[in-house]
Parts: C-alpha cells; sequence; structure tokens
C-alpha cells in the first residue's frame, strides 16, 4: 500500500535518455552484471518519464519446476529492474520492501518483457511497481511492487569495499 502522503517525483534532468540503456553499477552484479559467473545480466532502459523497459530469456538454469522458472530468480529479476529506475532521479537505492505477484507459470524458453514505473516518494522512500508478460502486456504474467530507500554509496558500502581492498579483491 502507498502511503497517503506520497510525493510525486521528478526525473533528473542528467539521467540516461529515453531509448537508452541504464549504465549498470558494477560488472559482478547478479542482476545486470555483464562478467557476473552466473547471472540475469539483464539491460534496463529508459523510458518517457519516470518509466523502464527491460527483456529477459528464461534460459535452463533457471529452472524451479519442470519446465518453468524459479519464483526466487523472478523476484531478483524484479528487483533488478524496479532497483534500477531510481537512476532516473539519479538516486541510488537498496531494497526496503518488494513483493510479488505469481499470476502465471513462466516457460523455460520464453521471453519475460518487464515494465516498471516509479510511483513517487516521501523522504529517502521511493515506491515502484513492475508487471512482465511474454509478449502480450494485456496478459501479464506476474506483478509486484517495491519500497525502495536512497542511499550514500561510499557510506553505505564503506566497510563493505575496505574489506574488499584488504583482501586483495577489490572488484567486489
Amino acid at each position: 500500500m502507498l502511503p497517503t502522503d506520497i510525493e510525486p517525483l521528478v526525473r533528473d534532468p542528467k539521467a540516461t535518455a529515453p531509448g537508452e540503456c541504464i549504465e549498470l553499477h558494477h560488472s559482478m552484479c547478479y542482476g545486470c552484471g555483464d562478467e557476473a559467473p552466473v547471472g540475469l545480466r539483464i539491460k534496463v532502459f529508459a523510458g518517457e518519464g519516470l518509466t523502464v523497459t527491460a527483456t529477459m530469456p528464461v534460459v535452463d538454469w533457471m529452472q524451479g519446476g519442470p519446465g518453468v522458472i524459479h519464483g526466487g530468480v523472478l523476484s531478483g529479476a524484479f528487483d533488478e529492474v524496479m532497483g534500477t529506475s531510481p537512476l532516473l532521479l539519479r538516486k541510488p537505492v537498496v531494497t526496503g520492501h518488494l513483493a510479488i505477484d505469481y499470476a502465471r507459470p513462466i516457460p523455460l524458453g520464453s521471453t519475460l518483457h518487464f515494465t516498471g514505473e516509479i510511483l513517487g516518494g516521501k523522504g529517502r522512500k521511493i515506491y515502484t511497481r513492475c508487471y512482465a508478460h511474454l509478449g502480450d502486456p494485456e496478459q501479464p504474467v506476474a506483478g509486484a511492487h517495491a519500497l525502495f530507500i536512497a542511499i550514500d554509496l561510499e557510506k553505505h558500502f564503506a566497510d563493505y569495499l575496505d574489506k574488499a581492498v584488504h583482501s586483495g579483491d577489490a572488484s567486489s
């Protein structure tokens, strides 16, 4: 549920232009990283206003039940798409809450299409929603909504970055 005092948010003028891919935040990210040994490698594209789109092939390693995607993999995909959308505000975020409604099984070999949007915010909180379909936006296979919290990257990850540097693995 959205709070009653949610405020409209405005796209940052320096945000990625509509139709362009929003840059990944680091190459080893499970959701978007090109160098992650196993990952979703989702590319999120800026839409008009505060919207985003993405696609994801549903491949064999994503299997949960026989012949269908695992719900946790789908959860990760929603988290990536919605968690990327606040970059349209030029705000890095972490996930505060994520809820998914699974409507239909999603078969291996299909391609998921995601359409997400920022609904508004309050303070550091940013509220989003997203739908997934298999090619027909009128037939969603799943939907999600989430709350993200805007962070200061350096402060939030300071302890972890320091450990990665001292262990000799600055890429973590």
